[in-house]
């Protein structure tokens, strides 16, 4: 697992704020013990999906 949100599928960027954000779709309570849990020790994130569109090309050569 990664911490690299930038390489992230769930990256998003939001146009009015201009910030990015998760858009895994997490519900309140799973989002509050994600960022609790990130705080209180360096972890991998459980919710990273590598976002490389050419991996499955690279794959299939």
């Amino acid at each position: 697992m990664a911490n690299n949100c930038d390489k992230c599928i769930f990256n998003a960027y939001d146009e009015v704020t201009g910030e990015q954000y998760c858009d895994c779709g997490m519900d309140e309570d799973e989002l509050i013990r994600f960022m609790t849990a990130r705080r209180d020790k360096a972890m991998a994130c459980p919710y990273f999906r590598d976002g490389d569109e050419y991996g499955i090309v690279r794959h299939q050569m």
